[in-house]
């Protein structure tokens, strides 16, 4: 029988994501037997976000708790309050940012796991310099991320 995993407010695998944004994983492949990632993301006004690009087989799925997240799908641009949901399936073109004068914070669902340790990996670069598009896309292209 598996463990059960509590993160409370604030809690879980904290990574800075450059100014006062950060990603905290609160469940990944380890704790959902390769079935789940999510974190709870919060995103510095203006945060670029990654390039347009699609998923091959991963769903990422975003829910709003803060803030007005901008999310292009295909050809349209959303502005997405609190409580917002939306699920984006493989396949189809999209990406994120911050357009707003003030942080977002939106959890990030992912299925199939595995997503964590792209945002690992994005916690590192953080520490050489800002999350540029290309760096995020640099970093993204080791995983299901196809750049647009």
């Amino acid at each position: 029988m598996g463990k059960a995993v509590i993160h409370r407010a604030g809690e879980g695998e904290r990574h800075a994501a450059g100014g006062s944004s950060a990603i905290i994983i609160k469940a990944g492949g380890d704790d959902t037997a390769g079935s789940f990632f999510l974190s709870e993301t919060t995103i510095d006004p203006g945060f670029p976000g990654p390039p347009l690009h699609r998923h091959g087989r991963l769903h990422d799925m975003f829910y709003v708790l803060d803030g007005s997240l901008t999310v292009r799908l295909g050809d349209e641009t959303h502005e997405l309050g609190p409580g917002t949901f939306v699920c984006v399936p493989p396949g189809l073109a999209h990406t994120f940012s911050n357009t707003s004068d003030a942080p977002v914070r939106f959890l990030n669902f992912n299925t199939p796991a595995g997503w964590e340790n792209y945002m690992r990996e994005l916690g590192e670069a953080t520490k050489a310099g800002p999350l540029t598009p290309d760096v995020i896309g640099r970093i993204a292209s080791r995983y299901d991320f196809q750049a647009i």
